[in-house]
C-alpha cells in the first residue's frame, strides 16, 4: 500500500543561507552564567562519584 501526501503546486522559497545558516540566527553559545553553572554540576558529578567510590569501599572494609 502506498502512502500518499498532499502536494501544493507551489515552488519552495530559497533562504539566503552560508553552510546552512541564515544570516539572521544567533550565536549557538549558551550566556557565561550558564556555561559556568555547567561546568559547576560537572565538577559537582565528578566529586559525587568519587565520594560513592569511597563510601562503598569503607562499607566494604568495615
Amino acid at each position: 500500500m502506498k502512502l500518499e501526501y498532499a502536494y501544493s503546486g507551489a515552488a519552495r522559497h530559497r533562504r539566503l543561507t552560508i553552510e546552512g545558516m541564515l544570516w539572521s540566527d544567533p550565536e549557538n553559545e549558551p550566556p557565561k552564567e550558564l556555561r559556568d553553572a555547567q561546568e559547576m554540576l560537572r565538577r559537582l558529578g565528578v566529586l559525587m562519584a568519587l565520594a560513592m567510590v569511597l563510601a562503598m569501599i569503607v562499607i566494604g572494609l568495615g
